[in-house]
């Protein structure tokens, strides 16, 4: 896949990028594995905004992903690469040899026609899912577990991926996308390979209309706010007397150490 410029017809498109859609299959998403997708605009049950700069943007549902990898033992084939509105990796719908289908995330390697296995006795090749403590050290991994039977946590975004730095007799060591390099049980799941689509990180998106349908409404900044409405608001010309980044409610931002509690199985932080 590539990045994909427009022709510049006029000035909304003259930067816009996009990533090329070649290797999508064509047609509708599994009506089984579909559900709707309420939307929240940030608010909680109280209606109070508690993430900001959300609302709007496109009518979208949600495809169910199978992170746990539930159909054990049994080779599935990749049917179609579809396209996910609620993230930034393809996903592939799995018909497994016993009838089921189930939605995946697509890593490098894979295409149409692929076959995928998750169990025990698995081979360590793209695409299948196994215990860590039968992945050889070395390997790049996705769809990780935190925990035992948790379903995939660690690298799931487009591009990302784990690597497996070595093995105790509890506990893998895994190199983490932030660079984190942390130790989870060895009976946690993982996938392996890097996850495709990597080039969705150089998209421009062009114009302010794109990523409002993608549900991202304006941010305004602190610097440009009265004193009642942030910390950084106010004074006459630029001067903050020195004041640091912080957000809107006093907490420190921008690099601020946020973690309260050092976990005794990361042994490095990440950058």
């Amino acid at each position: 896949m590539a990045i994909v410029s427009r022709r510049p017809r006029n000035a909304s498109l003259r930067f816009q990028q996009f990533v090329e859609t070649s290797d999508l299959s064509k047609g509708k998403p599994e009506k089984s594995l579909v559900s709707s997708l309420k939307r929240k605009g940030g608010r909680n049950a109280y209606g109070r905004i508690t993430v900001r700069h959300r609302g709007g943007g496109a009518a979208k549902k949600y495809r169910i992903i199978d992170f746990s990898r539930s159909e054990r033992n049994v080779t599935g084939h990749v049917a179609s690469v579809e396209y996910d509105p609620n993230r930034n990796v393809r996903i592939g719908l799995i018909v497994y040899n016993n009838g089921s289908k189930r939605y995946m995330l697509m890593p490098d390697g894979l295409g149409i026609g692929s076959s995928v296995y998750a169990g025990l006795d698995a081979e360590a090749k793209v695409g299948n899912s196994l215990p860590l403590r039968n992945i050889p050290v070395g390997f790049m991994l996705h769809n990780v577990e935190v925990t035992p039977s948790s379903g995939g946590t660690f690298a799931r975004s487009a591009g990302t991926s784990v690597q497996l730095m070595a093995k105790t007799e509890e506990h893998a060591t895994l190199k983490m996308p932030s660079g984190e390099i942390r130790m989870v049980l060895l009976d946690c799941w993982a996938t392996v390979g890097v996850l495709g689509n990597a080039d969705y990180k150089n998209i421009n998106w062009g114009k302010a209309g794109r990523t409002r349908h993608r549900g991202i409404r304006p941010t305004v900044r602190g610097m440009a706010m009265n004193p009642v409405d942030h910390p950084h608001g106010g004074g006459e010309g630029r001067s903050k007397s020195g004041s640091h980044p912080m957000t809107p409610w006093g907490k420190g931002c921008k690099g601020t150490r946020t973690r309260t509690r050092q976990s005794t199985l990361i042994l490095k932080r990440r950058k």
